[in-house]
């Protein structure tokens, strides 16, 4: 996945990124995505900065235009690029996917099959992983299920391909834990449901002697599947969600934040003891609040411990449509933007195919991975000398199926060329019956509009980056007859 300094100097040229010291190079390709993966690397000693005087004599870097153009697992940036400087965490191996160690953002989803139903989960799972999902989880609530994920991971490697798998595990499953690790690359539990204290009416209150023999109850527990999970080199999620704490925990800490990551941390010492570090925690929550200020909370004690544990991020129970995509991009988004997290998952009430375009759109939209064409666009106004919406629409459709362009589409020449200067072309109106064409900021020539379109991919392949589309989007549709015909 590494390349080394043979083509450092074209990565950077590519990307517009001049100003990068000591780093290592690689490249990823999921689905149809292009994705770069800048990760910062001592002593390679390669890498130019561009330098020029600045105040008192201090060096200042210049950037280039695309400098920001994607920022997949970049660190340590230089303020002045806006790019998100990501939390340094140890990798974790799921299957042939790694969550953290600057690699890209991990995409995952839940299949709602019932586990028994071995066809009908594998159908599921092929799905998720042929729309972009890396890592697919499933749930296991008894030993059938258990065994019956062994019967899906075999038949999806005869049928497909070996998608990684989760497994997770509730209500003490100890012994339902122990046998579904056999099957799958990571297993999940819910620290405040693996060990379940039987609530006791009218407590007031937990002694440090009860709160010390149920955290022991829950290390005994936990033990058997991390030395099975060490051994076989899996991983463990410790998923906490802050409906479900322990009643000690709740007793304690109260219905906290607080409490949600003092639940986490028991078990990572538990697992720190064991010498086993393949972890992944996530603190969900369906209200985005506690989720920020649980995961704001974790990456602080995690870091003054010097534990670089990744995170899965997620907004729990966010509900369906509009709304609920707007709670996940707002907690999943803000803590992204804030350099905390490894993977992510948005939890819609609908198919959870659904769930993967709004992944890929927080991702993108904050430059941590490229997925699809970045298009920029005007909101139009009375200056706009076309049909922004149309034309947009027609841009898209011939230029959607190559995710390393960004494409501007502007209305007007009054802000166009400069609201436009980071995309990799721009589509701008002149004047009236006319649109310029531009590549990068340069513009290139002026086209009557009805040839607009045309004439962009033109210039695409005049510039060698053009790409013909799959063979199934060359299909044309069927003709329609006539509606009086047809009626």
């Amino acid at each position: 996945r590494e390349k080394k300094k043979n083509i450092f100097s074209g990565v950077m040229n590519m990307m517009g990124v001049g100003f990068i010291l000591n780093t290592n190079v690689g490249f990823g390709l999921v689905g149809r995505e292009i994705g770069l993966n800048v990760c910062r690397r001592r002593g390679d000693g390669f890498g130019k900065m561009r330098m020029m005087g600045g105040v008192d004599g201090e060096k200042v870097s210049v950037l280039g235009k695309n400098a920001m153009s994607d920022q997949s697992g970049m660190r340590e940036l230089l303020d002045m690029t806006g790019a998100i400087s990501r939390r340094a965490t140890r990798a974790v191996r799921v299957g042939d996917v790694w969550i953290g160690g600057g690699n890209p953002v991990v995409v995952q989803s839940m299949i709602n099959e019932d586990t028994l139903n071995i066809d009908g989960a594998v159908e599921a799972i092929r799905k998720l992983h042929e729309v972009g999902c890396e890592m697919v989880r499933l749930t296991c609530v008894s030993m059938a299920h258990a065994h019956a994920v062994g019967f899906i991971k075999q038949k999806l490697r005869e049928t497909y391909q070996d998608v990684p798998l989760v497994a997770d595990v509730h209500h003490n499953g100890m012994r339902i834990a122990l046998e579904v690790a056999k099957h799958v690359d990571k297993v999940r539990i819910n620290p405040g449901l693996y060990v379940f204290e039987k609530p006791q009416p009218g407590r007031t209150e937990y002694s440090p002697e009860e709160f010390k023999s149920a955290k022991q109850e829950l290390k005994e527990k936990l033990q058997p599947l991390i030395v099975s999970l060490r051994d076989q080199g899996k991983a463990m999620r410790i998923g906490v969600n802050h409906g479900s704490l322990a009643e000690r925990m709740m007793f304690t800490y109260g219905d906290t934040p607080e409490g949600m990551v003092e639940s986490a941390l028991e078990c990572v010492e538990v697992c720190n003891e064991l010498d086993f570090h393949n972890l992944v925690i996530s603190m969900k929550a369906s209200k985005v609040p506690v989720m920020l200020a649980a995961y704001r909370l974790l990456a602080k004690r995690l870091d003054e411990r010097g534990w670089d544990i990744p995170l899965h991020l997620g907004v729990t129970e966010a509900g369906d449509g509009e709304y609920g995509r707007i709670k996940s991009t707002l907690g999943i988004g803000t803590l992204l933007s804030e350099g905390l997290g490894d993977t992510i998952r948005v939890s819609l009430t609908e198919d959870p195919i659904k769930e993967i375009p709004v992944c890929y759109g927080i991702l993108q939209g904050l430059g941590l991975r490229r997925t699809m064409v970045e298009y920029v666009a005007c909101p139009s106004c009375g200056r706009t000398l076309f049909n922004l919406e149309e034309v947009l629409d027609k841009v898209r459709k011939a230029t959607k199926h190559m995710p390393s362009l960004s494409i501007a589409v502007m209305g007007c020449i009054v802000n166009g060329p400069g609201e436009m200067a980071d995309a990799d072309y721009g589509y701008v109106g002149k004047t009236p019956g006319f649109i310029s064409l531009y590549r990068g900021r340069e513009e290139i020539r002026m086209v009557p509009e009805a040839d607009g379109v045309q004439e962009l991919v033109a210039l695409l392949k005049e510039d060698g980056v053009w790409m013909d589309p799959p063979t199934e989007e060359l299909t044309p549709e069927p003709s329609k007859a006539p509606a009086s015909v047809a009626a």
